[in-house]
């Protein structure tokens, strides 16, 4: 049995990010002779406190005891054959914690998902975001044995500091999100986004669409946003919902359309398409900016959409609204997409044959 250490951020089951990227994994994993021991930096009541707005001595409380929980691990480190640590050990700008990983004989896997070299703070953390320095993406990617990318163009940046690079994308679990159209609206067609708070910025990138479809199909159509109920837009009519694990399934089946708009940015050109692939798993008919590995996921028109433009995203958003028919066999295409190259069982053996090389080379 070979014990694990996980150096994260949040709770197991809370972020998006863990969730997709390697939680899915651990009952494989521990079937395979892997013992995983989390410890992450926010509880559930400093979760709130450190995203909201605010609350400036006691986010300065919670930035200090993160820092006293991984001075606790550091001095356990020896006792652990492997160490995963995912995208960061540690909110502050410093790569300490990832070099004495790194030193203590342990073999370091490092993940990630997200462009995070640059800049990209939650609308709470804002005035925080000197304490960062992003930059240190560089010094944690040298101090890893193994580096997990979600996709080729992360697996490019880090490549260049780490040769021991590798590329899993996100994944879905197909067994878990599948189709259920009995939770869809029978009278409107539900047109939908999920995601955070703090990507709620990529959603709003579709205002001038999405007036333009609430004037045009008027009460033929719904706005839902699964991620944060109190959101509300000044000039559409949006229903928002609570993401809760247990109904995130049955919210993304009650979507006729899904959505993932996104920035042709560098940080937009480093996410793994997830918002998509879960659309995309429950049958649900996707529109995505032609951005990224978006483009390698979608084959367009056929299990999916790209869009560049305002005026591309209205004719796509149209043609899905006025034809049942289309929105059926894309949405089924997506779903057979998801389930043979992006779904766990697709990369559970990857996964597994980067432990058992951690394993051996102890």
């Amino acid at each position: 049995m070979a014990n694990v250490l996980i150096l994260c951020d949040h709770r197991p089951k809370r972020s998006p990010s863990q969730r997709y990227r390697f939680e899915q994994y651990l009952p494989f994993l521990e079937e395979n002779g892997f013992n995983f021991t989390f410890s992450y930096l926010l509880n559930e009541k400093d979760d709130v406190l450190f995203y909201s707005k605010g609350n400036f001595l006691s986010k300065v409380f919670v930035l200090i005891k993160s820092v006293f929980i991984r001075l606790i691990d550091s001095f356990q480190f020896k006792k652990y054959d492997i160490i995963f640590i995912q995208r960061e050990a540690s909110f502050l700008g410093t790569s300490y914690f990832e070099k004495r990983a790194y030193k203590s004989g342990a073999y370091v896997i490092f993940d990630f998902d997200d462009s995070i070299w640059l800049a990209d703070t939650s609308p709470g953390n804002k005035k925080w975001e000197w304490i960062k320095k992003p930059e240190k993406f560089y010094k944690n990617v040298s101090y890893a044995h193994c580096v997990i990318a979600g996709n080729a163009y992360l697996a490019d940046k880090a490549r260049a500091i780490n040769k021991n690079t590798i590329v899993i994308p996100t994944t879905i679990n197909s067994d878990w999100h599948t189709p259920k159209k009995e939770h869809r609206d029978k009278k409107l067609i539900t047109i939908g986004w999920s995601g955070s708070i703090s990507t709620i910025k990529h959603f709003e990138l579709l205002v001038p669409v999405l007036l333009i479809i609430q004037e045009k199909y008027k009460n033929k159509i719904k706005l839902k946003v699964i991620g944060n109920k109190f959101y509300s837009h000044p000039q559409l009519h949006v229903e928002a919902v609570e993401w809760n694990e247990n109904t995130e399934v049955n919210e993304l089946n009650s979507l006729d359309i899904g959505l993932m708009p996104l920035p042709n940015d560098e940080w937009a050109n480093g996410k793994c398409g997830l918002k998509g692939l879960s659309y995309m798993a429950c049958g649900v008919p996707t529109v995505m900016s032609a951005v990224g590995v978006n483009k390698d996921i979608i084959k367009n028109g056929v299990n999916g959409f790209l869009a560049t433009t305002d005026e591309e995203w209205v004719k796509i958003l149209s043609e899905l609204i006025e034809n049942p028919e289309l929105r059926a066999e894309v949405g089924s295409k997506g779903r057979e997409t998801v389930v043979k190259d992006y779904c766990v069982k697709a990369y559970k053996n990857k996964y597994l044959e980067v432990f058992k090389n951690a394993k051996s080379s102890r």
